[in-house]
């Protein structure tokens, strides 16, 4: 597709505004299904790092100093 101009090339023949708009939801999509992920891998990964914190502590026994 060539488009003689940056305006034509957006507004597409009157279909831009959809093309564009689909383009930022497959865009909003895809950098959901990357991130999302990695927010909760790291989310557990200080949960398990608590806990063990916990255990080792003596808290979660009843041993440590209350």
């Amino acid at each position: 597709m060539y488009f003689d101009s940056l305006q034509a090339a957006l507004s597409m023949e009157g279909h831009g505004s959809f093309v564009w708009v689909a383009y930022l939801i497959t865009l909003l999509i895809i950098s959901a299904i990357l991130l999302l992920p990695a927010l909760r891998r790291r989310r557990l990964l200080r949960r398990i790092a608590t806990e063990l914190a916990r255990q080792e502590s003596g808290y979660a026994t009843g041993k440590g100093a209350r």
